[in-house]
Formats: C-alpha cells, sequence, structure tokens
C-alpha cells in the first residue's frame, strides 16, 4: 500500500475535478460576462465602434469560442444543480460520484447535439 500523501484530503478523484471544473467555468463565465457588458456599453458611446466590436466577432474563431462557451455554462450549470442535491439531499454525499458522473453524461448528451448543429452554422455545412 502507498503512503498517503501529505497535507491534502484531495486524491484526484471525482469530487475534486468537479470542484476544479466549476471555478475555472465560473471564472471563464464571469470574464465573458465582463466583456459582454463592456461591449453592449459601447453602443451608448459610439454606435460605429460598437459595430466594429461585433463584426469582429463574426468569424470562425469565435464560433468555436461559443462552443466552449456553451460548454462551459452547461457543465457550470449541471455541477450547480449536483452540489445543491449534495447539499440538500441527505443521501446526496453518498451519491456524490453517481451524480458526478451524471452532469457528465448529461453534459456530452447536450454537447453531441448541440456543437454540430452549431458549427454547421459557423462554416455554412
Amino acid at each position: 500500500m502507498s503512503p498517503k500523501p501529505a497535507g491534502t484530503l484531495y486524491r484526484g478523484r471525482e469530487g475534486m475535478w468537479s470542484w476544479v471544473f466549476h471555478r475555472i467555468t465560473g471564472v471563464a463565465i464571469f470574464f465573458f460576462l465582463l466583456v459582454h457588458i463592456l461591449d453592449t456599453a459601447l453602443i451608448r458611446l459610439s454606435p460605429e465602434a460598437y459595430n466594429a466590436v461585433i463584426g469582429t466577432y463574426k468569424n470562425p474563431l469565435m464560433g468555436v469560442g461559443e462552443v466552449a462557451l456553451v460548454a462551459a455554462i452547461a457543465f457550470h450549470a449541471l455541477n450547480g444543480l449536483r452540489v445543491i442535491l449534495i447539499d440538500f439531499w441527505s443521501q446526496g454525499t453518498k451519491h456524490q460520484r453517481g451524480l458526478f458522473y451524471g452532469v457528465m453524461l448529461v453534459w456530452l448528451v447536450l454537447m453531441i447535439f448541440f456543437v454540430p448543429q452549431h458549427l454547421s452554422h459557423v462554416f455554412g455545412f
């Protein structure tokens, strides 16, 4: 049996990865919202500047970025429901691993349906 790592409770299991991804997606969504508010505010300052910024978003790279944004929002929302279940359901902690895999399965199904549809619009096929 290998010795336990000193100074940590985490062992790289589902709970830790769920926690890490939840924080990463939350920060990414926050920065997206910040940029979205700032670029939308441009319309009050200069409609021409607003149109120029919006024009830069109409390219395939931003279309792929939208896939990443939807993936982050979907995971963050589903994992947030998982956290709520763990917090408020008396059996939540006992089933947290299964809930994690349930979140990942639902997220994967959503992305399987979203990605081809979205990219077909982005790339025009």
